[in-house]
């Protein structure tokens, strides 16, 4: 159990007193790394200003590493190996601090060593079953930066009874107040086996709520590059997030582990590429837009303009010569070229030296010795320029998109066999657009756009990518992400039951093949450390309705948390739900209240009449103002202390059919870290109701 003091006699220092002595020493010498980096001399070792612009960066990059944050605790364990380990990695010895970075003294010997590195791993994963040659585990308890606890655990003790770390619980259940933490003291062994799965496999992670798979993931990214940095440092990582206001409560993270490179982004980013969104779909027009087929009408649509057959063969003019290529020979070109499949665009480069590559075997037959110059000089000529024009035309993908929404017959002809009728007529806009600026683009819009893109010009792959919150996303959407990790990997996070788009994923199998990930393992976390036991029961009763075929979450959390569901008069609903909030208030934390999108405005003006001050979505809580309101549609990867959930029914009728409905609410009831209060007037859905 935690310890703060010691039977040892007053003259000996006590093991607190001596872990203080260590942190303090640590401390310092981060100091002094940070020092000496601050005082490196690169102005003569660069041979070009750009290698000293880089190298000035990279200086500087270090330099914040090595920042020492006051409030966060620079070790937070602490192993003792039974056998010395010899060298592994940059560590030898038996004893090791576990902490978020690496910290050396002034002979270069660790005094903290990265929770990444491999001598860190027996930290989480070890057990009285499986020790892993630790002696001893030890947790520390802080206060801020202040070191105020510590707890034991001997692994190799038969005498010692294995039992749950009240350190742990109590880290876990610390009131949150700003942006989402780091979980790097609390990992679990399930979540370090996903955490270190190597760079070249990509995983999908099934998490219920509470389950920490966001925090896993983005774990595993620093865990990424730090055992893969120089391959990661050329080939880029990428956080995917649904929202800004999910990726700004995030965005600590990474940064705290010492990551300041990742970037992030949600999808809506990445395929707009400087489109103007201005337009939304009904849900049935979206999720055509996000249906797989339209991937196979825009390869119709983008190879529509190709013609094989020319108007006649090409005649190019070489000083007193001419060389004609028949029309069958530049026929037979096309042909293989479209066989070939390869990208539109590259495609196009490659047809006229082609044609050239004909003009040049005829030049040769006739004694002459071309080069490779005179090959790209015949590319360039007027002539083979006009029959490249004329079979293969350049095509511009907002463009053809824009037409293919716009021109009934150019449409039928390119989805005939794919899309009926009446999708057909979904997908055609009512008021077709005059122009690409005046076109009122939607989100679905730039996805299609962004697909033709790839089919014209292949999109750059990333080395690694998290996409979070994935199972909201549509085939189409699945492909824009797989396209930016098509000779990388992926990490896939997500929960089936929170799906709450109307194009949702029914499956993982099903949305890893959009993706282009088929292979990927499926991980699913199941244990919860975050929702009390009391409130993940109650939001359990909904998954035979949202998702029958997923395990039910358990919490390991000893307290309970609290739950309490309040039944008012209609003429009392908003009252109820402000005076949930001022309770909650009273105690620490932060709290957060989540209603329907339709009764924001309402219960804006009724905190206002009640005078309190609230946040919303995106901005960070602090000790001063800890209550946000919370769009229901906007809750999901965000958790507060205590939740207000005001109308329930509401929420569940806000969404286009039941069952996104009742996962839009299974997320809402899911978003407490120990307590959730629900107000209502109106009936509670029937499984909720029942018991």
């Amino acid at each position: 159990m935690p310890a703060d003091r010691t039977d040892l006699p007053a003259s000996s220092p006590s093991p607190l007193d001596t872990e203080r002595a260590h942190l303090a020493a640590s401390r310092a010498a981060l100091r002094t790394m940070r020092a000496e980096a601050e005082g490196l001399d690169i102005s003569d070792v660069t041979a070009n200003w750009v290698n000293a612009e880089v190298l000035a960066s990279e200086l500087a990059q270090r330099i914040k590493s090595l920042a020492d944050l006051a409030d966060t605790p620079l070790f937070f364990g602490r192993v003792d190996y039974e056998h010395d380990l010899g060298e592994q990695g940059d560590e030898t010895g038996r004893r090791f601090y576990i902490g978020r970075r690496h910290v050396h003294d002034a002979h270069g010997d660790p005094m903290v060593i990265d929770w990444r590195a491999p001598a860190s791993q027996p930290f989480y994963r070890a057990s009285k079953t499986d020790p892993q040659d630790v002696g001893l585990r030890r947790r520390f308890g802080y206060d801020g930066g202040e070191l105020t606890a510590y707890e034991d655990e001997h692994l190799t003790d038969p005498e010692e009874a294995e039992r749950s770390s009240a350190l742990l619980q109590r880290e876990i259940e610390k009131p949150r107040v700003g942006p989402m933490r780091d979980i790097v003291a609390t990992i679990q062994p399930e979540q370090d086996e996903i955490v270190r799965a190597g760079l070249s496999g990509s995983v999908c992670v099934q998490g219920a709520p509470g389950t920490g798979k966001t925090a896993v993931g983005l774990h595993r990214v620093a865990y990424l590059l730090y055992a893969y940095r120089e391959r990661l440092a050329r080939s880029g990582t990428l956080v995917i997030g649904p929202n800004r206001s999910f990726l700004r409560y995030i965005e600590q993270v990474l940064p705290a582990l010492g990551e300041l490179e990742v970037k992030q982004a949600t999808v809506d980013d990445l395929v707009s590429a400087g489109l103007e969104i201005r337009g939304t779909d009904s849900p049935a027009t979206a999720r055509l837009k996000g249906d797989a087929r339209m991937a196979t009408v825009l390869r119709r649509a983008v190879r529509d303009g190709v013609r094989t057959v020319p108007a006649e063969g090409v005649v190019v003019v070489r000083g007193s010569r001419r060389w004609r290529v028949p029309a069958q020979e530049i026929t037979e070109i096309v042909t293989e070229l479209l066989a070939r499949d390869i990208r539109y665009g590259a495609a196009r480069e490659a047809l006229p030296q082609r044609i050239a590559h004909a003009v040049l075997v005829r030049m040769e037959a006739a004694g002459e010795a071309p080069d490779d110059r005179v090959q790209n000089a015949v590319a360039r000529n007027a002539a083979v320029k006009a029959v490249v024009k004329e079979l293969w035309p350049q095509v511009d993908p907002v463009k053809l998109v824009l037409r293919l929404l716009s021109d009934a017959a150019f449409l039928a002809r390119v989805a005939d066999g794919v899309l009926d009728e009446d999708e057909q007529k979904h997908l055609l806009w009512e008021r077709p657009a005059r122009s690409v600026k005046s076109a009122r683009w939607s989100p679905a819009d730039a996805v299609l756009i962004d697909e033709a893109r790839d089919l014209i010009e292949r999109t750059g792959s990333l080395g690694h990518v998290v996409l979070d919150e994935a199972q909201d996303l549509s085939p189409m959407q699945y492909r824009a992400v797989g396209r930016r990790c098509s000779t990388g990997s992926v990490t896939v996070l997500g929960d089936i039951a929170q799906g709450t788009t109307p194009w949702a994923t029914s499956g993982w199998a099903e949305a890893l093949a959009h993706l282009g990930k088929p292979e990927a393992v499926v991980e699913e976390l199941t244990q919860g450390f975050r929702v009390p036991r009391k409130v993940i029961a109650y939001a359990s009763r909904l998954l035979p309705a949202i998702a029958p075929e997923l395990s039910e979450a358990t919490s390991i959390r000893d307290s309970a948390g609290s739950l309490v569901v309040r039944e008012v008069p209609v003429g009392e609903l908003d009252a109820a739900a402000v005076a949930a909030c001022g309770e909650a208030l009273e105690r620490e934390g932060s709290v957060g209240l989540i209603a329907a999108d339709a009764r924001v405005p309402v219960l804006a003006d009724a905190l206002a009449a009640a005078g309190l001050a609230y946040l919303t979505p995106g901005q960070e809580t602090s000790a001063e103002a800890r209550l946000t309101l919370v769009p229901a549609s906007l809750a999901k990867g965000l958790e507060y202390d205590y939740v207000v959930l005001d109308e329930p029914a509401a929420v569940v009728d806000g969404e286009p059919d039941e069952r996104t409905g009742l996962r839009r609410l299974y997320v809402a009831l899911t978003r407490a870290v120990s307590g959730l209060t629900i107000t209502h007037a109106a009936p509670l859905p029937d499984r909720l109701a029942a018991g």
